[in-house]
């Protein structure tokens, strides 16, 4: 009896400002199948909530994504991306200053950057924003998850200011904008 091969996973690394605005969001969609916030980018190995926000370690609040791509793609995925936050800011995202917001694609193969180029060419010549995408790409090289408070944070605290001002209004756009690709 011959077994199938297990389905092919992927894994995406994101930074979009507020890593808790990007988890929120792709905590819903289907074919996400993991979600988790942390760092890339850096170059400190494990650093702490702390030292990534004093700006000196190099690293970015990024979310990092385990998917189905025969449910859902990597250029899917960045259409999302694009449209829960603002590309055309550097190093910032609304309140949120300094390089640890960059808005940045982390690529695991020359297929995601190709993707990542092709869509960043396609939304600058469509002018849907006023200024240049300034999205950075960079090869993925090491994840550190955050620490665990900061997992599923909106989820457990939606309550909380930051999250009924900046996350909640995120997380309703893309449930509106992308209502056909939320799980049940």
């Amino acid at each position: 009896m011959s077994q199938e091969p297990p389905p092919r996973r992927e894994v995406a690394t994101l930074g979009g400002g507020c890593f808790w605005c990007l988890e929120a969001v792709y905590l819903e969609l289907k074919g996400i199948e993991k979600v988790e916030s942390g760092y890339a980018g850096g170059a400190v190995a494990n650093p702490s909530y702390e030292d990534v926000c004093s700006g000196t370690t190099g690293h970015a609040e990024v979310v990092q994504l385990t998917f189905d791509p025969s449910v859902i793609s990597f250029k899917d995925i960045l259409e999302v991306f694009f449209t829960i936050h603002d590309p055309t800011t550097l190093d910032r995202q609304g309140y949120d200053v300094g390089t640890q917001y960059r808005s940045i694609i982390f690529y695991h193969t020359p297929e995601q950057r190709a993707t990542a180029e092709q869509t960043i060419a396609e939304l600058d010549r469509q002018g849907i924003w006023p200024n240049p995408i300034v999205t950075r790409l960079e090869p993925f090289t090491a994840f550190y998850p955050a620490e665990g408070y900061h997992q599923r944070y909106f989820e457990r605290n939606p309550f909380q200011p930051y999250c009924q001002v900046v996350v909640a209004p995120k997380v309703a756009k893309a449930r509106k904008t992308f209502l056909s690709r939320l799980k049940a």
